[in-house]
């Protein structure tokens, strides 16, 4: 027996909660349940984040959250309750499998059937943004090595679990070598451990487009953070219907499921809303704790109802659906079917023994990382990039000269073109004139000095080496 959290969310949140757990426990799960309230009501009642502590308590305790949907209201300085809790929990990891029910859900793509890992800590969502001058605001892509090992190695493993033949990967490296480099490096370095499941890389933009053109080509496509959150939802829908996807967020301790669409307020209290996407999730929750024989019977039987063509208003189809139900009559019809499996659809048959194997993340051994030099960012409302030179040569530091000078990344200085427009922003690059390293003091000597010029610098960037590899960027045109 398993304890597990729930929260029924708001609009159409309570009805679809119901309706899966009639299911589930008709199936014969295991569980007890301790019920909090998130969402609008915590919200409106002068918590900006949506949840209490007491609640946070008890999803720690338990460890396991299923969670239906929730409206975060607008305005306000409210946060999202989905993000908290990925972040707080350490949720590594979002998987959502999207499957087409051709011919009963109108798809474009009748043998689709991928699952998007995404990692679902880091990259642009650390949601760290600055305003730096009048016309420059600025937000970081953190990728660590940690996130990257973690969510690749369970994407693997996921496929070993699965029976998935192939990984392929999606960054945009040959453009941000640094951050998405790392995660092809790292994917690169995990495929090896698993000689039996290919693995492929892609370009994001090409990716994508091959995604959305011939998703049956794909079967785990694992991705940093932004890029997965955008292609999850484009699988999802390709398949016919978002509103049929589930979610999945897994830690080292904790996890949540849920549905990937949203409240529905409009909907809700009417019987209406399918809660096929909430139920996915559930399934997904079962097989994690290891109870995937009911896990595998709720499946069969939600496949064969949408087979039998009893369909909620959403997927609704005259000439294909046989019967348009309610959210109640649609958990019945489920219930009637558990023991039976789709005829046309795939029955699916999942591995009780199955375990994905993933070890906490050990740290490396330090690299040698050398001091080479200093990016000064500077707020200067000029326009020529000569300029600004000949103001920062002003800055006299023994031992460091002005090598260049970037504006939005594109290299101005020595050497520019007249016609590149720029902002007042600009990444001034300081290195050793003596071919040697650079001292932190010599960079505290820069900044005294740019600010006694009237130089207005922003923030700096140290500039390293690990072991001996240059760990920063160049100029564009450089």
């Amino acid at each position: 027996m398993t304890r597990i959290t729930i929260a029924k969310g708001d609009g159409i949140g309570p009805e679809i909660m119901d309706a899966t757990l009639d299911i589930i426990m008709a199936a014969g799960a295991q569980i007890e349940i301790d019920e909090i309230e998130v969402g609008e009501k915590v919200y409106l009642a002068g918590n900006n984040a949506g949840i209490a502590k007491e609640s946070w308590d008890t999803i720690r305790k338990n460890k396991i959250f299923l969670k239906a949907p929730i409206t975060t209201p607008q305005g306000g300085g409210y946060k999202s309750l989905n993000v908290t809790t990925r972040k707080f929990l350490g949720l590594y990891s979002n998987v959502r499998p999207c499957i087409s029910l051709h011919p009963y859900v109108k798809t474009k793509h009748p043998k689709m059937d991928i699952v998007i890992i995404r990692e679902n800590e880091e990259d642009l969502y650390a949601g760290i943004e600055h305003q730096q001058t009048d016309e420059v605001v600025q937000c970081l892509k953190l990728i660590s090595r940690p996130g990257c090992e973690k969510i690749v190695r369970y994407a693997f493993e996921y496929a070993k679990q699965y029976g998935r033949k192939k990984v392929t990967c999606f960054t945009k490296d040959n453009i941000m070598k640094q951050t998405d480099g790392l995660f092809h490096q790292v994917f690169d370095e995990i495929a090896k451990e698993y000689p039996e499941i290919e693995n492929e890389h892609w370009i994001i933009d090409i990716g994508a487009a091959k995604m959305a053109d011939t998703p049956e080509y794909f079967d785990v496509i694992v991705m940093p953070n932004l890029y997965g959150d955008v292609l999850s939802d484009v699988a999802a829908q390709i398949t016919g219907s978002v509103g049929l996807a589930g979610s999945a967020n897994i830690g080292e301790s904790c996890a949540m499921f849920e549905a990937i669409h949203g409240s529905a307020p409009r909907r809700a209290g009417q019987n209406l809303a399918n809660p096929s996407g909430l139920l996915q999730g559930a399934i997904m929750m079962l097989n994690h704790i290891g109870q995937s024989g009911v896990a595998e019977k709720v499946q069969n039987a939600w496949l064969k109802t949408i087979e039998d063509g009893i369909h909620t208003y959403d997927i609704y189809k005259e000439g294909v659906s046989k019967q348009q139900v309610g959210t109640k009559e649609f958990a019945q019809a489920v219930i009637a079917n558990l023991g039976q499996k789709p005829v046309q659809l795939k029955a699916v048959q999942y591995n009780e023994q199955a375990v994905l194997n993933l070890p906490k993340y050990t740290r490396r051994k330090a690299s040698k990382k050398e001091l080479v030099g200093v990016d000064l960012f500077v707020h200067w409302d000029g326009y020529k990039a000569d300029e600004l030179a000949t103001k920062l040569k002003e800055v006299d530091v023994l031992g460091v000269e002005l090598s260049m000078i970037t504006n939005r990344g594109i290299k101005v200085w020595p050497e520019g073109f007249e016609e590149t427009f720029c902002t007042d922003h600009w990444r001034c690059r300081f290195k050793p004139s003596n071919g040697s390293g650079v001292t932190k003091q010599q960079i505290i000597e820069l900044l005294d000095k740019a600010e006694a010029h009237g130089i207005d610098t922003i923030k700096t960037e140290n500039l390293y080496t690990f072991n001996g590899k240059q760990a920063y960027s160049l100029g564009q045109g450089q």
